[in-house]
């Protein structure tokens, strides 16, 4: 009968060991993870109450900033609408092609994210995080409607009486050096007036995306994209950001997912009269 009790006494304490262990191991991981979670990139904008947002601003119809400091544009609804699933407003900071990635690294941060016009690279994913794509995107030109003929591949555009104009710093200046051996190359300071130049014969030829170039054939009779629908490079255009913030990105991409699958995505392309390829 004590030998009874004595196991039974036994077995009692072996359960009360695992369940004060169980419940201490529970509680250890339940901390550690309130303690990151409070001090992740997605709480320090929750408890700041603005996500800082870098933009070129130079970018129509993706992301522009008019004179007196409103962004309007494509990727500004959509930095707007991953503010609204963080709770938090949206505040634009001006950043520029040429510095986009040290800006995007640089400590302390400058913003918390980067959008308007920026394609997904290899590149740029092995130095920093980018999101999935939410616009497709692709380089072309920009020509006078008067010489839209003219233009039926790139080769036609690599010839040494064309003078080609880019911006500076960004994938189109990148792209021009490296595939145009013999046309001539300038280039100039401002994205957003390359077209008005084009347009009034200082140069030839804009190298451009699928994304912008609609915009100014709409916008200017003078102009055409006559490689509009053959583009030279095919990719898609995300958000980018500093690695070690997951958390936001995870957001973001949710963010995405969540406009693809509810058609906010497909209002936006129509609104601004883009493709829908998803």
């Amino acid at each position: 009968m004590i030998d009874q009790i004595r196991q039974k006494l036994w077995l009692l304490t072996v359960v009360l060991t695992l369940c004060s262990t169980t419940v201490f191991v529970a509680c250890a991981h339940r901390d550690s993870s309130t303690e990151q979670a409070s001090t992740g990139k997605v709480a320090e904008i929750v408890e700041r109450g603005t996500v800082l947002v870098g933009t070129t601003g130079d970018y129509r119809p993706l992301s522009f900033c008019e004179a007196d400091g409103t962004y309007w544009g494509f990727g500004i609804e959509m930095a707007k609408a991953i503010a609204k699933e963080l709770g938090v407003d949206a505040r634009f900071v001006k950043t520029s092609w040429p510095t986009l990635t040290a800006d995007v690294l640089a400590e302390p941060q400058l913003f918390d994210f980067a959008i308007g016009g920026i394609t997904i690279t290899d590149t740029r994913r092995e130095t920093m995080l980018m999101s999935e794509g939410y616009l497709a995107n692709g380089k072309t030109i920009l020509c006078r409607a008067s010489q839209r003929d003219r233009y039926k591949s790139l080769t036609d555009v690599d010839q040494p009486d064309v003078l080609v104009m880019v911006n500076p710093g960004g994938l189109n200046e990148k792209f021009a050096r490296a595939n145009l051996k013999q046309a001539r190359i300038t280039v100039h300071p401002k994205n957003e007036e390359i077209p008005e130049r084009i347009a009034a014969g200082e140069a030839d030829v804009m190298i451009t995306e699928i994304t912008e170039a609609p915009y100014y054939v709409q916008k200017d009779a003078r102009l055409a994209a006559p490689l509009l629908n053959e583009p030279f490079t095919h990719g898609q255009i995300g958000v980018l950001m500093q690695k070690g913030q997951e958390d936001l990105l995870q957001v973001v991409n949710s963010t995405i997912q969540k406009m693809k699958s509810d058609g906010t995505l497909r209002q936006l392309h129509a609104k601004y009269g883009l493709v829908y390829a998803y």
